[in-house]
């Protein structure tokens, strides 16, 4: 597609149209705000204990990021299939708009709500608890790569699931699955031998192991895993956009 005048009013009107169901149902969004900071604080204290002030708010903070951001995928899937089941799918489809305007058009909000509830949790780890972030542009270039990854799984599920309790089983049963086989809440280390194995397949390791390099100051382990989640963002935007495409360029009915 090529990116043109008309393209980008397109898809600022899918924008428009996104933000303005997020503002008429604001208690998921205000849900994945606040939870994340009720469970840090009351999962630290267990991590002080195990690990030591340092490394035990630092586990906290990314265990706690990672999972909630993987639940908040019902965000992404919940833009697409909401217009689905409300039935105005057939109409966005009636209009001129691309499969890709459209999923562009419904990422830009989705990723600002992703990317501003991982900032919120960062920054209530540095302010309340005194995490130390040394090196804020990795640690910037993790958290983008892991919303672009979140974003394109979450739209996948969207135009995937067939109703909102399969949605719901999807993120909730596959973002507790992910976070956990990735080491997220509990070390690998501690846990046994054969998750490790099977622990990189998990987004949620790449994820995690960002961010603690990030915040270590590695920068080559930053680049692996920023290049791994790109790449699956990549995969799964490519997957949607394909399931969308139908004749003509033409988004398909769902």
């Amino acid at each position: 597609m090529v990116w043109s005048h008309d393209s980008a009013a397109r898809t600022s009107a899918v924008v428009r149209h996104t933000l303005l169901l997020m503002r008429r149902e604001p208690g998921p969004l205000l849900s994945r705000m606040v939870l994340p900071l009720v469970f840090l604080t009351l999962l630290r204290p267990l991590y002080l204990t195990a690990q030591g002030r340092a490394a035990g708010t630092e586990q906290a903070v990314v265990g706690t990021l990672v999972t909630f951001s993987l639940l908040a995928l019902s965000i992404s899937g919940n833009a697409i299939l909401s217009e689905r089941l409300g039935r105005t799918w057939d109409r966005l489809r009636a209009t001129p708009v691309r499969p890709a305007e459209l999923l562009a058009g419904k990422a830009v909000p989705v990723f600002a709500v992703l990317l501003v509830q991982q900032l919120l949790v960062l920054g209530f780890g540095v302010c309340a608890f005194g995490l130390g972030v040394h090196h804020p542009l990795m640690l910037l270039g993790v958290l983008l790569s892991w919303s672009c990854t979140l974003l394109s799984l979450g739209a996948l599920l969207g135009v995937l699931a067939r109703s909102m309790g399969a949605l719901s089983a999807a993120y909730d049963i596959g973002g507790m699955l992910l976070s956990s086989l990735g080491g997220a809440l509990v070390p690998l280390g501690d846990l046994p031998h054969w998750i490790a194995g099977v622990a990189p397949l998990s987004p949620g390791y790449w994820a995690a192991q960002g961010l603690h390099a990030a915040l270590a100051g590695e920068p080559h382990t930053v680049a692996s895993a920023c290049g791994t989640l790109l790449a699956t963002a990549l995969v799964c935007g490519t997957l949607a956009s394909i399931r969308l495409q139908g004749r003509g360029g033409r988004p398909v009915s769902l």
